[in-house]
């Protein structure tokens, strides 16, 4: 699969006409500062479709892309640590359990994004079994592995590997796009 087009169409904060028009939805959802705008972009080929921002908490909305003109990538808010008063904290999980646990709507795959030098926080097990509970089809992407020393590679993605069992996992590095085509042969 290639990615020709894409382009952002707008962000919601909540029910919205254009997530239940019948166009697939592929969702990114990690912890704040895992890095999902930049694997949108990095998968997209275009550097400023998703604003990304070293600081965590950028992505405040859920930010609807149409690739290919038929289907969407979902951006949605970062959980746990967020550099945003705890109001807007509590916004952000409001929404990210609506859209995938109140709302209705189908995702054909929830792309679960961790940091792979980090490895699973409590708060990416707590997302990735309340996923698994709800039937999603995951597929985690295990990013930043450029910051991965290389004596220390194997025991990270095994300690991950034995949280997340079967579930499919994909290598990647939004920086250095590494994993691009294995992670867009598994999303279509």
């Amino acid at each position: 699969m290639e990615i020709k087009s894409a382009r952002f169409i707008k962000g919601i904060g909540g029910t919205d006409e254009i997530l239940e028009d019948g166009i697939p939805q592929i969702a990114f959802i990690g912890r704040s500062n895992s890095g999902k705008s930049s694997v949108i972009n990095s998968l997209t080929g275009l550097k400023k479709l998703a604003v990304t921002s070293s600081l965590p908490g950028r992505t405040q909305k859920i930010n609807v892309f149409f690739i290919n003109e038929s289907f969407y990538f979902i951006d949605l808010p970062g959980y746990g640590y967020a550099k945003v008063p705890l109001k807007i904290k509590k916004k952000f999980h409001s929404l990210i359990n609506w859209y995938f646990f109140d709302s209705g709507i189908y995702q054909e795959k929830v792309i679960l994004i961790i940091d792979a030098n980090v490895g699973m926080t409590k708060d990416d097990i707590e997302m990735f079994y309340t996923l698994k509970e709800h039937g999603k089809n995951i597929i985690i992407v295990a990013n930043k592995i450029d910051k991965i020393k290389s004596s220390e590679y194997e025991d990270k993605f095994n300690k991950i590997r034995e949280i997340i069992g079967e579930n499919q996992i994909v290598p990647y590095s939004a920086k250095k796009k590494k994993g691009k085509e294995d992670l867009l042969a598994v999303l279509f």
